[in-house]
């Protein structure tokens, strides 16, 4: 079901790479000693960041909203698809270091997970994604 279609795969690759500040590439979230929270719960300077759209046995989907200065604390994400429905810069933290990207509206990806990251928008626009979590033994 999330699968993308074949000609939108680079983008996803593009996409993913962005997001994760490359974190797909260091393991999966077993490389991550402490629990951190996942990208629903976690939130900025005491605000939420994710608001759920929907959820059932199989997936769970939300709309995560970062303005200008805004950010998402430290946390991990499982397996997910993610959709930008409004581009922004960001400046993503990981284990590997500090990345600054330009997201483009219309870009999504698929990510196997990722053991932490925490993005700040650095950019004068606000940027909004979309992201769809495959719940466990979801078929």
């Amino acid at each position: 079901i999330l699968e993308p279609s074949m000609q939108s795969r680079p983008i996803i690759a593009l996409a993913a790479f962005y997001l994760t500040g490359g974190a797909a590439a260091q393991g999966g979230l077993a490389d991550e000693p402490q629990k951190l929270p996942t990208a629903f719960e976690a939130g900025w300077k005491g605000r939420e960041v994710c608001e759920p759209l929907y959820e059932n046995d199989m997936v769970r989907a939300a709309r995560c909203v970062f303005p200008p200065g805004g950010g998402h604390e430290k946390h991990s994400h499982p397996a997910h698809w993610g959709y930008i429905l409004q581009g922004g810069t960001m400046r993503i933290s990981s284990a590997s270091g500090d990345v600054v990207r330009e997201l483009k509206s219309g870009a999504s990806w698929w990510s196997d997970g990722i053991a932490w990251h925490e993005p700040v928008n650095i950019g004068q626009e606000t940027a909004i994604y979309l992201i769809i979590e495959p719940k466990s033994g979801a078929k």
